[in-house]
């Protein structure tokens, strides 16, 4: 293929609306994704407040959503999709099953990085009379910084691999440029160029993610 004029504006539309539709996904997944996590960690049985009833099914959901595939779970979702969005076409109709597919997995990124919080600090704010609110705000998400932006960065390469997948439901972005002319026309130059600009693209995120928890780790600074 010609890489004209025509096509550099068509992959920097791609690449903008891969951009939007992962920054969207990433905010509302994570909004979502949070207090998920946060309530696995603290009614786990061996948590701050133990509840078994909640944690359980809550833990059960999580993992059945996680183990439907992505490229299966969007064409599940277009009816819902399109009850939400009023399209299940393009970056407005990728935004809802991107998000709800990401929730489950960004909780227990969210789960894994509170885990990784030393006991004996959770001991010692009990002991000094602190309320669950106060553990979790005053010592379990300020502790697990690091390790929380971290996870946000491989959380984040892992939605921009779902939002390349959405291409095959005409979901707009690199995605679709890749399977519509990569895939569908055999022009495998448009396939390299959108792989080359997503793998540019998780190479910028996965260094900030890194910068931006080394410059909070205690530890090192």
């Amino acid at each position: 293929m010609l890489f004209d004029a025509a096509t550099f504006e068509m992959l920097k539309i791609g690449t903008l609306e891969t951009l939007l539709m992962v920054s969207v996904a990433s905010l509302l997944a994570y909004v979502i994704g949070i207090p998920l996590g946060i309530i696995l960690v603290v009614m786990d049985k061996d948590g701050i407040h133990p509840v078994p009833w909640i944690h359980k099914p809550l833990g059960i959901i999580i993992n059945l959503i996680r183990s439907i595939p992505f490229i299966i779970f969007l064409v599940m979702m277009i009816p819902l999709t399109r009850l939400l969005a009023g399209t299940s076409l393009g970056v407005k109709g990728v935004i809802p099953p991107l998000t709800l597919a990401s929730v489950p997995y960004v909780a227990r990124v969210v789960e894994s990085s509170f885990k990784e919080v030393d006991s004996g600090v959770i001991e010692a704010a009990k002991s000094m009379g602190a309320s669950t609110m106060q553990i979790i705000m005053k010592v379990l998400l300020p502790e697990a910084k690091p390790s929380l932006l971290v996870g946000a960065a491989l959380s984040i390469t892992t939605i921009l691999s779902y939002s390349a997948m959405s291409g095959f439901v005409g979901g707009g972005g690199l995605g679709d440029i890749a399977i519509r002319y990569g895939y569908n026309r055999y022009e495998t130059d448009i396939m390299l160029v959108t792989v080359a600009i997503l793998v540019i693209i998780v190479q910028v995120i996965q260094e900030a993610g890194m910068k931006l928890a080394n410059r909070s780790d205690k530890r090192i600074n």
